[in-house]
C-alpha cells in the first residue's frame, strides 16, 4: 500500500435546501487502500460519494484523484474511478451477459476487449452458470455482486463501494467481503461505505466515521481508540428498564471507574477502566435500584465503543 494519497478531499460542502447534507469533509485515500466511511443512514456518507464521482457538485471545496480536480476535470476522473452505487444499476429484463455487455460498451470497451472483460467479471461475480439468465431471476445477492463487478469492467484506480451489502442475506455478504479483500490484494483501492462496523472493522486500512455530514474521527482502529480513550465496556441486559430510567439520577456515572453510561433498548452499557473489577459493584447498584440483570457480556475496546464514545448513540440500521 502506497503512502501517496491517490484522493483528497478538501472542505466539501453540499446542501440540499435547508439540509446541509455534508459540511466540510476533508480526508485522503492512499493507493492500494481499503478507507470505510462508517455511518448512520442520513449521516452524508452517499452524498459524499456523489461529490467524489462527479455525480454532484459541490456547493464549496474541491476534490482530487490522481491529481484530476472533480469540478474542474470530472472526465478525466470519470476515466479512472469504478463506482457501485446503493441502488442496483442493472437491467432486469437482460441477461447477466447482456447487461455486462451494454455497461462495457458504455465505457468504451469494444471487441475482443470487451468479451475478455465481460467474462472475467462473470467470473469474479461467480455467476458463470447464470450467465445467459434475465437478471430478474436472480437473487438480491447476485444482483449485488454483478453490480459490483459492472465497475470494475473498466479497470479503475480506486473503487466506490456505497453500502453494497444492505438486505442480502448473510452467504452473499461473505462472498462481497472476500471478493472486496481480494481486489485490494491485487492492488485496487477501496473507497467503502458502510453502517456496519463489523464490515468496517474487517475491511478497512483506516476508517472515516460520519455523522450529520461531518467527519468526526479518521484512523486506524488502534488510532480511533487511542484518540476516544474509550475502555472496556460492561453491557447488562435487564428484563425491563423503566421508561423514566436516568443514569446520572441513579448515579451510575459518578461510580468509581466508570466513564459512561448508555442506554439501547432494554441493555446499559458502562465504558469503564477495568470490566472485572467494576461489575461486582454495578450490579449491586442495580440490584439496590431493583432492575434485574438478565445477561452480562464483557467487551475490550472496539469500534463500536468508538462509535458510541463520540456520538453518545449505537449504531442500528
Amino acid at each position: 500500500m502506497s503512502t501517496q494519497p491517490l484522493l483528497v478531499a478538501h472542505n466539501l460542502h453540499k446542501r440540499f435546501g435547508s439540509v446541509h447534507a455534508v459540511r466540510g469533509i476533508t480526508f485522503a485515500l492512499g493507493e492500494g487502500e481499503i478507507y470505510s466511511l462508517l455511518g448512520p443512514n442520513g449521516a452524508g456518507k452517499t452524498t459524499t460519494i456523489g461529490l467524489l464521482t462527479t455525480l454532484l457538485r459541490p456547493d464549496k471545496g474541491d476534490a482530487t484523484i490522481a491529481g484530476f480536480s472533480v469540478t474542474r476535470q470530472p472526465h478525466r476522473v470519470r476515466e479512472i474511478i469504478g463506482v457501485v452505487p446503493q441502488e442496483i444499476a442493472l437491467y432486469d429484463d437482460l441477461s447477466a451477459r447482456e447487461n455486462l455487455r451494454f455497461w462495457g460498451r458504455m465505457v468504451g470497451l469494444r471487441g475482443a476487449a470487451l468479451k475478455a472483460r465481460v467474462e472475467e467479471a462473470l467470473d469474479l461475480a461467480e455467476l458463470r452458470d447464470r450467465a445467459d439468465d434475465k437478471v430478474a431471476t436472480f437473487s438480491g445477492g447476485m444482483k449485488r455482486r454483478l453490480n459490483i463487478v459492472v465497475g470494475l469492467l473498466h479497470r479503475p484506480r480506486i473503487l466506490f463501494l456505497d453500502e453494497p451489502t444492505v438486505g442480502i442475506d448473510p452467504q452473499s455478504r461473505r462472498r462481497i467481503l472476500d471478493t472486496v479483500k481480494e481486489l485490494n490484494r491485487q492492488g485496487l483501492t477501496v473507497l467503502y461505505t458502510t453502517h456496519y462496523m463489523e464490515e468496517a472493522q474487517e475491511l478497512s486500512h483506516r476508517i472515516g466515521i460520519i455523522d450529520h455530514g461531518q467527519l468526526i474521527a479518521e484512523g486506524t482502529l488502534d488510532e480511533l481508540i487511542a484518540q476516544t480513550g474509550v475502555g472496556e465496556r460492561i453491557l447488562l441486559t435487564l428484563e425491563r428498564l423503566p421508561a423514566d430510567f436516568a443514569p446520572e439520577r441513579d448515579g451510575l456515572t459518578l461510580m468509581e471507574g466508570v466513564r459512561g453510561v448508555y442506554t439501547d433498548g432494554e441493555t446499559l452499557a458502562f465504558e469503564v477502566d477495568d470490566a472485572n473489577a467494576r461489575l461486582p459493584a454495578l450490579l449491586l447498584r442495580l440490584q439496590a435500584l431493583g432492575l434485574s440483570v438478565r445477561r452480562i457480556e464483557l467487551q475490550e475496546p472496539n469500534l463500536e465503543a468508538v462509535f458510541l464514545h463520540l456520538t453518545g448513540r449505537a449504531l442500528r440500521e
